[in-house]
């Protein structure tokens, strides 16, 4: 598989891949930030490390930013920096022991705003922005602009996602498509200060595990949401109940969480084919790969309750290392 078939893999959307293509052709730095803000659920721990990993392997420079500030500013978990710390750690534990890279770096936001340069970096950036501009790019903190209007430090976030893309002179910006608004602003801003446009890799979101909603109000799995997403500290139990009462209408395949947890942590994992056990009154055991398991279920060939019971199995067998290495820590 090419560089650029890699850094696509599993993606929704690359912008842009002229720009990739290009970029890839010689050194490159890339990042993740990320707010440290409760227990990293399978996306962040499991997802996000094997796509981070991808991104390695195809010669780009990674960085992880653990986003302590922007978590503050964002008023997660209380506002308590120590408690962001303690869960940037666990975090920063967790895709370690998921398998991530060494050549990885983690840096901390207190890191980057401890330096001079940086603020002044950030005031051009905003002398280059405009304040609907920054209002329309809230959505990347879960945020409205009635919440910025009644807190101004939350217009804060939007400038010092993008001065930190800057400041750290990178290529290449990986997040979920929550983050698409905070990636194109940045491109908006770099043109207009005549600087480089981050190339952005945006991953898709997982949705909650009580159904995703409507197409205008889609929910994702939350870590503020404990029955939304399965968590890496779950035990066995916890996994099974939670998929169990999962949100799963037979042969929907859009927005339905079992089939995307299929497609993006469960096959990415076993890379071949599965198998999911029915008695033989019910048709057998069926082994595939991804594309015509999805495709069988699309047909209501497989029961949403076989396939509940798959996902757990596997599930479990993924996230059981991962747990342990870090209960061990």
């Amino acid at each position: 598989m090419d560089k650029i078939s890699i850094l696509k893999k599993d993606t929704a959307e690359l912008i842009t891949e002229h720009e990739a293509i290009e970029a890839l052709k010689k050194p490159s730095m890339g990042y993740w930030g990320v707010e440290p803000s409760g227990l990293p659920h399978i996306a962040t721990g499991i997802l996000f490390t094997k796509k981070i990993n991808d991104m390695v392997n195809v010669g780009i420079d990674m960085k992880i930013l653990l986003a302590d500030w922007h978590a503050r500013v964002n008023d997660k978990l209380g506002g308590d920096i120590r408690k962001i710390r303690e869960s940037g750690e666990l975090l920063k534990n967790t895709m370690i022991a998921a398998g991530l890279s060494r050549n990885v770096k983690f840096i901390w936001a207190d890191e980057l705003v401890s330096e001079k340069d940086y603020w002044e970096l950030l005031l051009n950036v905003s002398k280059n922005s405009s304040l609907s501009r920054i209002r329309r790019a809230l959505p990347i903190m879960g945020r409205t602009e009635e919440d910025a209007d009644k807190d101004f430090g939350k217009y804060i976030y939007p400038l010092m996602q993008v001065t930190d893309i800057m400041y750290m002179d990178l290529d290449f910006v990986l997040g979920g498509m929550d983050q698409r608004h905070a990636h194109m602003l940045q491109r908006d801003i770099a043109e207009h200060m005549n600087t480089k446009k981050a190339i952005s890799v945006h991953m898709p979101l997982l949705p909650s595990l009580k159904g995703a909603g409507r197409m205008d109000d889609f929910k994702k799995m939350s870590k503020s949401d404990s029955d939304s997403a399965i968590f890496i500290t779950d035990s066995d139990e916890d996994i099974k109940r939670k998929i169990k009462k999962a949100y799963c209408p037979i042969g929907i395949i859009e927005n339905n969480p079992l089939i995307d947890i299929l497609k993006y942590i469960v096959f990415p994992y076993y890379k071949d084919e599965i198998t999911i056990n029915r008695p033989e009154s019910k048709g057998g055991d069926i082994s595939t790969g991804s594309r015509k398991l999805i495709e069988l279920y699309g047909e209501q060939k497989i029961h949403p309750m076989d396939l509940k019971n798959a996902v757990t199995d596997l599930l479990i067998d993924i996230i059981n290392p991962v747990r342990e290495k870090v209960k061990s820590d």
